[in-house]
């Protein structure tokens, strides 16, 4: 299985999320691309790609991809197991998932505490930190 290159790279962001990690990007002027790469994961007896992922960003100075979710952490494992089979299957590859906390703790950094429960939802008990 080798990494393909995305045919048909989206247009548009699928969260607003990723609008404002692509702004904090340019911002610190730091040269990105959105989901250039797509990796199969598994494919059958004929090469037919059956189960694929395509990490959100590729920051090509740092090769490195992050996946971006602002799902809560019990929603995630889907995530994390294609994650798990990148890794596996493709172990040169640098990949970071950043999740809810994450990004809320990114988000705020860098001044954007008033929208942050907008663009990632409201913290819960579980979402906190201890």
């Amino acid at each position: 299985m080798q990494p393909q290159p995305n045919p048909n790279p989206p247009k548009r962001f699928a969260h607003p999320v990723e609008v404002e990690f692509a702004r904090l990007l340019d911002f610190y002027r730091i040269p990105w691309e959105h989901e250039p790469t797509t990796f199969p994961l598994s494919i059958d007896d004929d090469d037919n790609i059956i189960e694929a992922f395509t990490p959100d960003f590729y920051l090509p100075k740092q090769d490195l991809y992050i996946e971006l979710t602002t799902q809560r952490q019990a929603h995630i494992t889907e995530k994390n197991r294609k994650i798990r089979l990148l890794k596996k299957h493709y172990p040169h590859i640098n990949i970071k998932l950043l999740n809810r906390k994450n990004m809320r703790t990114l988000l705020n950094k860098y001044g954007y505490d008033a929208v942050t429960g907008k663009l990632i939802g409201k913290p819960r008990d579980v979402d906190k930190p201890k």
